[in-house]
């Protein structure tokens, strides 16, 4: 199921593009601001971003900008769609040319916006793209991985726990599922143990690249390597 993200303040027309998009059997994640959608994008893997030009805090050519500029990660080639008040031409140039995928000016029909979403996800092979993936290569002989180039100074378990991630990265672990994967050997382990672990490799791979969003936390649902 695709995963698009919405950010959009006017809650009416949020909610009917989450219906929308529900009946499409399209997955939808909300946010009011800005801001917090820049947050979320970078928490979370998603294939497409509705975005209002017209948001409180910042406009949404600014959020375009920030998510295009973000050259090291993966969020930065992800298809956006505009939302706007505007009729301009010059507002829809401009959005164009600083990375919109498509523009859509309101009032709009919601059929019409799940179907640019539909065409967008097409064109971009319904997937989100990164080389994320690329950048790790795992010597499983010597029990060490490289990350762009450089090699982790990783304990056991950070070891095995990267390692999961690293040969399923389409996959969602639970935390329950990286339990039995990587401590099934010791004892009197907590759920939080995955949470504390996730925490030090994300920061041993931010003392490589300060940019690194390669471990996406999937609310409610456990973790992946971004792809």
């Amino acid at each position: 199921m695709p995963n698009v993200l919405i950010i959009e303040d006017e809650p009416a027309i949020a909610q009917t593009l989450v219906y929308a998009c529900k009946e499409a059997g399209i997955a939808t994640t909300h946010c009011l601001l800005g801001h917090e959608g820049i947050n979320t994008l970078r928490e979370q893997a998603f294939d497409c971003v509705v975005l209002d030009v017209g948001l409180p805090d910042m406009t949404g050519f600014d959020v375009c900008k920030q998510i295009r500029a973000t050259a090291k990660t993966a969020i930065s080639g992800i298809p956006i769609l505009f939302l706007t008040a505007r009729n301009h031409e010059i507002d829809r140039i401009v959005g164009l040319e600083i990375g919109a995928d498509d523009y859509v000016t309101k009032p709009f029909s919601p059929r019409e916006v799940v179907a640019r979403i539909n065409a967008i996800l097409r064109r971009a092979g319904n997937k989100h793209i990164s080389a994320e993936i690329n950048l790790f290569q795992l010597d499983e002989s010597a029990c060490r991985i490289q990350y762009r180039g450089q090699f982790l100074e990783l304990t056991r378990y950070e070891y095995l726990l990267l390692k999961t991630l690293i040969l399923q990265p389409k996959r969602v672990y639970s935390r329950d599922q990286l339990m039995d994967i990587v401590w099934a050997q010791a004892e009197n382990t907590l759920e939080r143990t995955v949470d504390a672990h996730i925490k030090t490799v994300r920061a041993k791979l931010r003392k490589v690249d300060t940019d690194s969003e390669a471990i996406v936390t999937h609310r409610g649902m456990g973790y992946s390597l971004l792809v």
